[in-house]
């Protein structure tokens, strides 16, 4: 499979965005006082980390096979740390981070939303469409996560 120029230059772009929101997991784990939620975030790390290889893929010529996952936020379950009643500067630390990465999910979905269309490609169009699933699971998952610690 050989790429068009913009094809190209979408496949590096999503993967720019990839690269930073693996940053992001991994600096945001750091910093993250809660275990559940540094589990979490080591979890869409390690998630984002696939996305970016599968990009890097389509740049070789090659589409890697996607299994289209859709559960994931609905079956997410997080243990509560906080309760709704605590508003300690953890709490409030921790539910800064799950919301930044909220916002984060919500645009790097909207990115697969509109570039899937520059693919011609159908297997390309299905692994973007995958990941958008999978970044839309993301923010789910940390909402729920909010939910749990009544942060939300």
């Amino acid at each position: 499979m050989i790429l068009t120029e913009k094809e190209t230059t979408t496949m590096r772009d999503l993967q720019t965005q990839e690269q930073m929101c693996i940053k992001k997991y991994e600096k945001y784990g750091e910093q993250a006082h809660d275990t559940e939620l540094k589990s979490l975030f080591e979890r869409l790390r390690k998630e984002e980390q696939k996305h970016y290889d599968s990009l890097g893929q389509v740049l070789k010529g090659t589409v890697p096979s996607c299994n289209c996952n859709d559960s994931d936020g609905k079956s997410y379950t997080p243990k509560a740390t906080y309760d709704a009643m605590t508003n300690s500067e953890q709490k409030q630390n921790d539910c800064f981070l799950a919301t930044d990465c909220i916002g984060t999910e919500k645009m790097v979905s909207s990115e697969y939303n509109t570039n899937v269309f520059t693919c011609g490609n159908s297997d390309v169009r299905k692994l973007l469409a995958d990941i958008q699933i999978e970044e839309q699971n993301h923010a789910e998952m940390l909402y729920k996560y909010k939910q749990a610690n009544g942060m939300a």
